[in-house]
């Protein structure tokens, strides 16, 4: 079940993303019902007022949003329009779980307007996918931005048909992994192991031939490549771990930017960020 468990902020001021159902007129509308409109709706894209991050978001939103209508909007205009029902907004969003004392992830949100109030607060989200670290971005999400706005599209259209599929949020994209993702071969940066990954757990789950471990710039460039049947691992996470933090593992198919698998792990400096022993048990099944 879609569950809203953290606080976001647009770069600056924090808001608590919510608003699983509406209710008026006697009636109750659901998640799906709320969907009906957003092909025929102008989605409003904020860029963020980051040099980089915005000219990427700009460009891989030009070349792959198809989903809906778009325009591209400042925060200022954003503020000033959210409140219209006529518009749904893409936007960068900074998150902080509960127990967080600041934001450690940057997410990229779908939101639906149509609500009075300060920041995202009042208003429906549809889906949020990890994108990067808060405020200090490592420059890898500018190879898997592309996955990420394709992603949101297929998801939301999917949400359209479905009131189940509506409600899963990113749950939705591992069902891929677990009809297809076994036939896949798999890289993996290094750098993106958890340390609590032994050497003996890779030799147990880590199949070389199909499941290879290579070192950043590697796995990235194979994303790059669109390389056929392929899965590449991008860890999100944030830079400095509090005890209430979370990262997230995720492996997207080269060639089709299709998300195959993404899981939310509680993370500290104890318990460091990365896929662990529990993703690589999950990954090697029927492999």
């Amino acid at each position: 079940m879609y569950i809203c468990k953290m606080k976001k902020t647009i770069l600056v001021t924090i808001a608590l993303l919510c608003g699983l159902m509406l209710f008026g007129q006697g009636k109750v509308k659901t998640r799906k019902y709320l969907l009906s409109d957003f092909t025929d709706k102008i989605t409003k894209v904020v860029l963020p007022g980051n040099g980089i991050l915005e000219s990427a978001l700009r460009q891989e939103v030009t070349d792959r949003w198809t989903a809906s209508p778009f325009e591209f909007c400042t925060l200022e205009e954003f503020e000033q329009k959210k409140s219209s029902s006529e518009y749904y907004f893409l936007i960068p969003a900074e998150g902080r779980f509960k127990d967080e004392t600041a934001p450690g992830i940057t997410f990229l949100t779908l939101v639906k307007g149509g609500a009075e109030g300060e920041g995202l607060d009042p208003m429906t989200e549809i889906i949020s996918l990890p994108l990067t670290s808060a405020g200090a971005g490592s420059g890898r999400e500018l190879v898997y931005l592309s996955a990420l706005v394709e992603a949101i599209q297929s998801y939301t259209l999917a949400a359209m048909g479905s009131e189940k599929t509506a409600y899963l949020g990113y749950a939705f994209f591992n069902d891929n992994y677990i009809h297809k993702g076994h036939i896949k071969r798999i890289y993996l940066s290094k750098g993106d192991l958890s340390p609590k990954v032994t050497q003996k757990d890779i030799e147990r789950y880590v199949d070389a031939a199909d499941f290879i471990l290579t070192e950043e710039d590697d796995a990235d460039a194979v994303f790059n490549a669109g390389t056929y049947g392929t899965l590449v691992g991008f860890v999100v996470a944030p830079e400095h771990p509090q005890d209430g933090s979370y990262s997230y593992q995720m492996l997207i198919e080269a060639d089709t930017h299709t998300i195959y698998y993404i899981r939310k792990r509680r993370c500290s400096d104890k318990a460091p960020a990365g896929f662990g022993v529990d993703d690589l048990k999950r990954l090697s099944r029927r492999r």
